[in-house]
Protein backbone atom coordinates (compact mmCIF):
# COMPACT_ATOMS: atom_id res chain seq x y z
CA UNK A 1 0.00 0.00 0.00
CA UNK A 2 1.48 3.35 -1.05
CA UNK A 3 2.17 5.76 1.80
CA UNK A 4 2.52 8.96 -0.24
CA UNK A 5 3.53 10.47 -3.53
CA UNK A 6 6.77 8.47 -3.79
CA UNK A 7 6.73 4.92 -5.17
CA UNK A 8 7.26 2.12 -2.68
CA UNK A 9 10.87 0.93 -2.53
CA UNK A 10 11.82 -2.59 -1.53
CA UNK A 11 13.89 -2.37 1.65
CA UNK A 12 16.52 -4.59 0.00
CA UNK A 13 17.13 -2.10 -2.82
CA UNK A 14 20.79 -1.16 -3.19
CA UNK A 15 21.21 2.58 -3.73
CA UNK A 16 24.46 3.90 -5.18
CA UNK A 17 25.90 6.99 -6.80
CA UNK A 18 27.64 6.47 -10.10
CA UNK A 19 29.48 9.79 -9.61
CA UNK A 20 31.16 8.71 -6.35
CA UNK A 21 34.79 7.67 -7.07
CA UNK A 22 34.73 5.51 -3.91
CA UNK A 23 31.75 3.49 -5.20
CA UNK A 24 33.17 0.42 -6.99
CA UNK A 25 29.99 -0.02 -9.03
CA UNK A 26 29.89 3.63 -10.12
CA UNK A 27 31.19 5.05 -13.37
CA UNK A 28 33.68 7.33 -11.57
CA UNK A 29 35.56 4.50 -9.83
CA UNK A 30 39.12 4.32 -11.06
CA UNK A 31 39.09 0.78 -12.40
CA UNK A 32 40.84 0.94 -15.75
CA UNK A 33 40.09 -1.47 -18.60
CA UNK A 34 40.94 -2.07 -22.24
CA UNK A 35 38.27 -1.45 -24.87
CA UNK A 36 38.29 -0.06 -28.42
CA UNK A 37 42.08 -0.72 -28.48
CA UNK A 38 42.68 1.79 -25.68
CA UNK A 39 42.99 1.76 -21.91
CA UNK A 40 40.23 3.73 -20.19
CA UNK A 41 40.77 5.07 -16.65
CA UNK A 42 37.06 4.71 -15.78
CA UNK A 43 33.69 3.86 -17.29
CA UNK A 44 32.90 7.58 -17.21
CA UNK A 45 35.91 8.35 -19.45
CA UNK A 46 34.82 5.66 -21.92
CA UNK A 47 31.15 6.62 -21.92
CA UNK A 48 31.78 10.35 -22.42
CA UNK A 49 34.38 9.78 -25.17
CA UNK A 50 32.07 7.46 -27.13
CA UNK A 51 29.60 10.35 -27.58
CA UNK A 52 31.90 11.70 -30.28
CA UNK A 53 33.17 10.36 -33.60
CA UNK A 54 36.21 12.65 -33.54
CA UNK A 55 39.09 10.44 -32.36
CA UNK A 56 41.27 13.32 -31.18
CA UNK A 57 38.44 14.58 -28.96
CA UNK A 58 37.85 11.04 -27.70
CA UNK A 59 41.53 10.94 -26.78
CA UNK A 60 41.29 14.28 -24.98
CA UNK A 61 38.47 12.85 -22.85
CA UNK A 62 40.37 9.59 -22.29
CA UNK A 63 43.38 11.57 -21.04
CA UNK A 64 41.30 13.64 -18.56
CA UNK A 65 42.87 13.51 -15.08
CA UNK A 66 39.57 12.80 -13.30
CA UNK A 67 36.19 11.32 -14.32
CA UNK A 68 34.54 14.64 -13.39
CA UNK A 69 36.66 16.37 -16.06
CA UNK A 70 35.83 13.63 -18.58
CA UNK A 71 32.12 14.21 -17.84
CA UNK A 72 32.51 17.97 -18.32
CA UNK A 73 34.28 17.44 -21.66
CA UNK A 74 31.59 14.99 -22.73
CA UNK A 75 28.80 17.40 -21.90
CA UNK A 76 30.12 20.23 -24.05
CA UNK A 77 27.69 21.62 -26.57
CA UNK A 78 30.54 23.10 -28.62
CA UNK A 79 31.11 19.73 -30.29
CA UNK A 80 28.67 17.65 -32.28
CA UNK A 81 27.55 14.43 -30.58
CA UNK A 82 27.28 11.38 -32.85
CA UNK A 83 23.89 11.14 -34.54
CA UNK A 84 23.03 7.70 -33.19
CA UNK A 85 23.88 8.55 -29.56
CA UNK A 86 20.32 8.23 -28.27
CA UNK A 87 20.12 4.71 -29.70
CA UNK A 88 23.54 3.47 -28.56
CA UNK A 89 24.24 5.16 -25.22
CA UNK A 90 22.84 2.32 -23.09
CA UNK A 91 24.79 -0.25 -25.12
CA UNK A 92 27.97 1.82 -24.63
CA UNK A 93 27.34 2.06 -20.87
CA UNK A 94 26.63 -1.67 -20.63
CA UNK A 95 29.79 -2.52 -22.57
CA UNK A 96 31.93 -0.32 -20.31
CA UNK A 97 30.46 -1.74 -17.08
CA UNK A 98 30.73 -5.33 -18.33
CA UNK A 99 34.38 -5.02 -19.41
CA UNK A 100 35.21 -3.27 -16.13
CA UNK A 101 33.71 -6.23 -14.24
CA UNK A 102 35.52 -8.77 -16.45
CA UNK A 103 38.79 -6.89 -15.82
CA UNK A 104 38.38 -6.43 -12.05
CA UNK A 105 37.16 -9.55 -10.23
CA UNK A 106 36.55 -7.60 -7.02
CA UNK A 107 34.05 -5.34 -8.81
CA UNK A 108 32.34 -8.33 -10.44
CA UNK A 109 32.17 -10.09 -7.07
CA UNK A 110 30.60 -7.03 -5.46
CA UNK A 111 28.01 -6.80 -8.23
CA UNK A 112 27.21 -10.51 -8.04
CA UNK A 113 26.95 -10.34 -4.24
CA UNK A 114 24.21 -7.70 -4.61
CA UNK A 115 21.84 -10.32 -6.09
CA UNK A 116 18.91 -10.51 -5.97
CA UNK A 117 18.52 -6.91 -4.79
CA UNK A 118 17.25 -4.20 -7.09
CA UNK A 119 19.92 -1.58 -7.82
CA UNK A 120 19.05 2.10 -8.08
CA UNK A 121 21.28 4.98 -9.11
CA UNK A 122 20.43 7.52 -6.45
CA UNK A 123 20.59 10.77 -8.40
CA UNK A 124 17.97 13.33 -7.54
CA UNK A 125 18.69 15.27 -10.75
CA UNK A 126 19.04 12.50 -13.32
CA UNK A 127 15.76 10.98 -14.44
CA UNK A 128 17.31 8.93 -17.25
CA UNK A 129 20.22 7.12 -15.59
CA UNK A 130 18.99 7.67 -12.03
CA UNK A 131 15.82 7.46 -9.99
CA UNK A 132 15.31 11.20 -9.77
CA UNK A 133 14.23 13.29 -6.82
CA UNK A 134 10.83 11.60 -6.57
CA UNK A 135 12.13 8.07 -7.33
CA UNK A 136 10.11 7.99 -10.55
CA UNK A 137 13.13 8.20 -12.86
CA UNK A 138 13.98 5.51 -15.40
CA UNK A 139 17.00 4.23 -13.43
CA UNK A 140 18.75 3.03 -16.58
CA UNK A 141 22.11 2.80 -14.81
CA UNK A 142 20.61 0.49 -12.19
CA UNK A 143 19.11 -1.58 -15.02
CA UNK A 144 22.51 -1.74 -16.74
CA UNK A 145 24.10 -3.02 -13.53
CA UNK A 146 21.38 -5.62 -13.03
CA UNK A 147 21.73 -6.80 -16.67
CA UNK A 148 25.51 -7.10 -16.31
CA UNK A 149 25.02 -8.95 -13.02
CA UNK A 150 22.65 -11.39 -14.75
CA UNK A 151 25.22 -12.01 -17.51
CA UNK A 152 28.04 -12.54 -15.00
CA UNK A 153 25.88 -15.00 -13.06
CA UNK A 154 25.03 -16.90 -16.26
CA UNK A 155 28.74 -17.14 -17.09
CA UNK A 156 29.39 -18.76 -13.71
CA UNK A 157 27.10 -21.68 -14.61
Amino acid sequence: MAMGIFPDIDEDTLFLSRANPEENLGTFSKHSFMLEDREWPSVEHYFQAMKFSNESYQEKIRQASHPRIARKLGRTRLRRIRKDWAEVKEVIMTRGVYIKCRTHADVADELIASAPNKIMENSQYDYHWGCGRDRRGHNHYGKVLMAVRKKLLSEQD
